[in-house]
């Protein structure tokens, strides 16, 4: 025999013996693994089918991957759908946004708008710019707004450093407000030079002092940064009303508690509302006295329940005076996100902000308060559409927070709440923001704000009027059960002393 051949019989030797040792070692596993799930008494499943039970985990976790990128259609996954977040992605990437064929879209789905094209749209010469518009006019410093689309509220903390600062330098490209949400004032929000709204939640994080109170020293050192331009009062968010905001302890760094005023390394949990307001009256009075603290327009932010209590709100502005009145208030719908908050809060409470926005434009403008308290729509208006339709129902500017997050290179892979989100931007595990590069991505943002505002004035062209703001609610139809649509402003009357358009 030759030396090849014996070299050859000795290595299909060495590998007959790996393989036997191989073949034994998985045996010894699975008949660990058989006893343990037999001894366990927790899962049912594993107990009654050791071994085989555990793929039903390995399937449910795989399940949600499987579902994003293989089996869903483009208008079915929700939060939000593929072609939801695919526009976004065009969008933030500066390319054409137009598409082919034909729509994916069930027009027959109730609620769906469908805006009414004019027989003889303004030719190119004839369109306007959207002008600014002031907040606050009666503030020592009022805030001339420049945008119609601008970024919600997002802590830092829920995000991450990089986010945070691709998010600050993208809205300054863009000419857009960026919210600080309730987890104080960083650095971060800073970097970019945007125009910032400070959030008070109702922990009072940045603005509090040692008993957790409102200070009135830290609303003047906020004030006193000059690209800090209004304050909102933070009553509620759309995903988790009467619950407050949850930063899990796993977030809390160093850098966060020292921002926040709050134990490094301890969950971060905000009271379900201010202890201080216990109702309208409390409520302008607080309003009043950071007004006067800062010098900076104020507002608040809620989501509504029933109409009564906001009525109440609005009748009390006119039995006091105007002056009295919050310089704007953010509507966020019972539809809007968050990084963590219980599954009951975000399915269930809260009126959406489809039907909320209208009856609260409705209810201001009945008692001639127009000019005077401008509305700021919230809750899952991502796309030119959903802008559109809440500048036509009543609003004066729309805020967004998810759709901002998808422009940063959001997959939705809904670990917000577990600081393993494999994109960066909601977890402050350093190997992961590697791949979220500020310089780059603040790109993304201004193009997706850009791209925004260009195809909600598409649309207003369309309608046939000059720019965003003149859409009216009769430039809309909604879709009815019988697969009818009715004009909006047939649904909702329109009280507005807005010149039609």
């Amino acid at each position: 025999m030759g030396a090849g051949m014996a070299g050859m019989i000795w290595v299909l030797e060495v590998l007959a013996l790996v393989l036997v040792f191989a073949i034994g070692f998985v045996l010894a596993v699975v008949a660990l693994l058989y006893v343990v799930d037999r001894l366990q008494t927790g899962d049912a499943v594993r107990r009654n089918y050791p071994v085989i039970g555990r793929f039903r985990h390995l399937f449910t976790a795989l399940g949600e991957f499987f579902r994003q990128y293989f089996f869903a259609m483009d208008r079915e996954e929700l939060p939000f759908n593929r072609a939801q977040r695919d526009w976004v992605e065009r969008a933030a990437s500066g390319q054409g946004n137009t598409v082919a064929f034909g729509s994916t879209r069930n027009l027959a789905v109730v609620g769906t708008p469908i805006f009414v094209n004019a027989a003889f749209p303004p030719l190119d010469n004839q369109y306007a710019s959207t002008d600014p518009l002031v907040i606050g006019a009666g503030a020592r410093a009022p805030y001339e707004a420049k945008s119609i689309f601008n970024i919600s509220g997002m802590s830092y903390g829920a995000l991450s450093r990089p986010a945070v600062t691709a998010l600050s330098m993208g809205a300054k490209k863009a000419g857009i407000w960026m919210n600080t949400g309730e987890g104080g004032l960083s650095p971060w929000h800073l970097e970019g030079g945007a125009d910032i709204v400070f959030q008070i939640g109702t922990a009072k994080y940045g603005v509090r002092d040692a008993d957790g109170k409102l200070s009135d020293d830290k609303l003047r050192e906020v004030a006193a940064h000059p690209q800090v331009k209004m304050f909102e009062l933070k009553l509620a968010q759309g995903a988790k009303p009467g619950k407050g905001g949850i930063l899990p302890a796993a977030k809390v760094n160093a850098e966060i508690a020292a921002i926040r005023g709050i134990p490094e390394g301890q969950a971060s949990m905000s009271p379900n509302r201010h202890e201080e307001i216990d109702d309208w009256g409390d409520l302008l009075d607080t309003i009043a006295r950071i007004r006067e603290v800062t010098g900076k327009p104020v507002g608040f932010k809620t989501v509504v329940g029933s109409l009564e209590p906001l009525a109440e709100l609005f009748d009390l502005i006119v039995h006091r005076g105007a002056g009295c009145a919050p310089d704007f208030i953010t509507l966020d719908g019972g539809e809007g996100g968050t990084g963590a908050a219980p599954m009951p809060l975000i399915d269930l409470v809260g009126m959406p902000i489809r039907e909320a926005l209208p009856y609260i434009c409705d209810l201001r403008d009945q008692r001639g308060l127009h000019d005077r308290i401008r509305l700021v729509a919230s809750g899952k208006l991502v796309n030119p559409g959903d802008v559109a339709w809440a500048l036509a129902a009543g609003a004066d500017f729309v805020t967004n927070a998810r759709g901002f997050m998808f422009s940063l290179g959001c997959i939705q892979a809904l670990k917000c709440n577990r600081n393993t989100c494999p994109t960066g931007i909601t977890t402050h595990d350093p190997n992961l923001h590697k791949g979220l590069v500020p310089e780059a991505k603040c790109d993304k943002v201004a193009q997706y704000a850009d791209c925004m505002t260009h195809e909600v004035e598409t649309i207003a062209h369309s309608v046939g009027v000059a720019e965003p703001r003149q859409m009216r609610r009769r430039h809309v139809r909604l879709v009815q059960g019988d697969g009818r649509s009715i004009p909006m402003n047939e649904l909702f009357p329109s009280y507005s002393p807005r010149p039609e358009g």
